[in-house]
């Protein structure tokens, strides 16, 4: 692509705080995995200006910003953890699996990303597929070799054997069971999770829309599979969206939320749903944790997992995507939840 085009297209990311670009045509044909050098800046304070550390119930223990060479590094929508804190896997909208490995500091807080490398989605037939308007991967889940994308604009939840070395196409798509209509083009699943084993789903895959609303002006969601299995909503306050989500030890459901407008810029909510609120034909709902603005080391916060430390402590981690534009950044962000 000549310069002015590659101009072009960083232009148009850059207009993308939510994901609102003009479609770009990423039909690159790189090497069948992608080794990449990622340089990360630590980020010690939470609230900008201030050593604060708590907030609320969320203790902040530090974070990453993250830049590489490689053109394909970025836009990163969902994280998983393969091994508490350390081994991860992730998508991004842009049609990437990514791979690597969190590095840590003496004092136990993030201090790099090592080993990481990036693979371009495929088809059932093998083939790059390579056009972000059917590789928008926004939602990640994890079962042992198993993972599990939502992808919105075209619409599907696909099933994946998960080898980190050579991903190939889909094993099958499951039925989401919201109507197809009722999905808007940019805002449909962007969390995907499996619900406790030992909980009243029983490991029931979950998903949650973005931004797909009933008519009472509440966000669609499904359980796929499983006892409960049926659609319930969860209740919209104020102009935030559902960007992703994992579930807490006692089955209760963290969800990340994130709003934006050009006047106040990005902001985003760590909220707490009650795990008896999830359910076919319920209104699934809970109390805020966290809510921070443009004074925080913020970005577009896309991704969130839940994973416990040695110590038996549980931890949150958010990703951000930065849209491949300059005006943004790909940041890695950790908390301890204390439950007192």
């Amino acid at each position: 692509m000549a310069r002015r085009g590659l101009r072009a297209v960083r232009f148009a990311a850059g207009l993308a705080i939510v994901g609102l670009a003009f479609p770009v045509d990423v039909r690159a044909q790189p090497a069948p995995v992608e080794r990449a050098e990622i340089s990360a800046r630590p980020i010690h304070q939470f609230k900008l200006g201030s050593g604060e550390t708590r907030f609320g119930s969320l203790e902040f223990v530090g974070g990453l910003e993250l830049g590489s060479g490689s053109w394909n590094f970025g836009a990163m929508s969902a994280i998983r953890f393969l091994d508490p804190g350390q081994r991860f896997v992730g998508v991004t909208d842009t049609g990437f699996w990514y791979f690597g490995r969190l590095v840590r500091d003496e004092a136990g807080r993030p201090s790099g990303f090592a080993d990481f490398t990036l693979q371009q989605m495929v088809d059932d037939q093998g083939d790059v597929i390579g056009r972000k308007w059917t590789t928008d991967a926004e939602g990640l889940a994890v079962n042992g070799d198993e993972a599990t994308v939502g992808f919105e604009r075209a619409h599907r939840i696909s099933v994946f054997r998960l080898t980190p070395k050579d991903m190939k196409g889909p094993l099958r798509d499951l039925d989401f069971l919201v109507p197809a209509h009722e999905l808007r083009r940019n805002r449909g699943f962007e969390t995907v999770l499996y619900a406790p084993a030992e909980g009243r789903h029983e490991g029931a895959r979950i998903v949650i829309s973005e931004k797909s609303l009933d008519r009472k002006g509440d966000i669609f969601g499904a359980i796929l599979e499983g006892p409960t299995k049926g659609i319930f909503t969860v209740r919209r306050s104020g102009d935030f969206d559902i960007t992703d989500g994992a579930f807490l030890p006692d089955g209760d459901l963290l969800l990340l939320e994130r709003s934006y407008s050009v006047a106040k810029g990005v902001a985003i909510r760590l909220k707490r749903i009650e795990g008896d609120s999830i359910g076919k034909g319920k209104v699934a709902d809970g109390p805020v944790l966290l809510e921070a603005d443009m004074g925080y080391q913020i970005d577009n916060m896309e991704g969130l997992d839940v994973w416990r430390r040695a110590d038996g402590a549980v931890m949150v981690s958010l990703i951000s995507d930065d849209n491949h534009s300059i005006l943004q950044r790909n940041l890695y962000l950790e908390f301890r939840l204390h439950e007192e």
